[in-house]
């Protein structure tokens, strides 16, 4: 664990919501709360004046949405560099909100009612640089949406980096975090550290000009290295 803890901004319209979430992180020892927000616009304010490394968002807020207030910040154009990590945390478990969010940049989604060691967990987890999407959701949501996004998006891969430029390695490393793995259940799958799954990675995403894992599991259903049915 890093002795620097993980800076946390908490965007909810409700203030109990906000005040449930602070004292459970705050609890943490590795998680430090710096602010709250009460609509998408005060949260990307705040985002932009406090710098924190992950931002907890709720959808339906008034003023500017979750949606749009995680496009601003995470979305493309964003700068990667400084770009918090957004984990969506909704009561709404619908295919059309989780797409639109992971679209809009967001690197996990996860649903209120969720134990508070999940929604622990779940920030950890996206402040490490992996995703948060359960095998399941991401067969079903994934093999649902995949075909809408096209080359010329601006969230698309970009042209000149085809799949066939990976290694056999690297294309079975795709396929993993495509099925929803960690990196560590890469590493045991494969026999190798968790380390190297790393490397992988990174050069998975640095040959396909992909932002973060949510991308990189979007590129390989829609490029057919796995489906909705495998």
């Amino acid at each position: 664990m890093s002795d620097v803890p993980i800076r946390v901004l908490v965007c909810d319209d409700q203030s109990v919501v906000r005040a449930g979430y602070a004292t459970i992180l705050s609890a943490q020892p590795d998680l430090e709360v710096v602010g709250e927000a009460g609509n998408g616009a005060v949260a990307v304010a705040e985002a932009q004046r406090l710098g924190p490394d992950v931002v907890v968002m709720d959808i339906q807020m008034p003023v500017v949405d979750g949606i749009e207030a995680t496009r601003r910040l995470a979305g493309p154009g964003a700068d990667g560099t400084t770009a918090p990590k957004v984990l969506i945390v909704t009561t709404f478990n619908l295919d059309e909100y989780v797409y639109q969010a992971l679209r809009a940049g967001a690197s996990g989604f996860l649903l209120k009612d969720a134990p508070p060691a999940d929604l622990i967990g779940a920030i950890r987890t996206v402040a490490a640089g992996e995703s948060l999407l359960s095998p399941a959701v991401t067969r079903r949501l994934i093999g649902r949406y995949a075909g809408r996004i096209r080359p010329s998006d601006p969230a698309a891969p970009k042209a000149g980096h085809p799949l066939s430029g990976l290694t056999p390695r690297e294309r079975e490393v795709l396929s993993l975090i495509a099925s929803g793995m960690s990196n560590a259940e890469i590493a045991r799958a494969l026999f190798i550290s968790a380390e190297t799954v790393k490397t992988y990675v990174s050069r998975i995403l640095a040959k396909l000009g992909l932002r973060d894992r949510v991308q990189a599991v979007v590129f390989a259903y829609q490029e057919g290295l796995v489906s909705a049915g495998d």
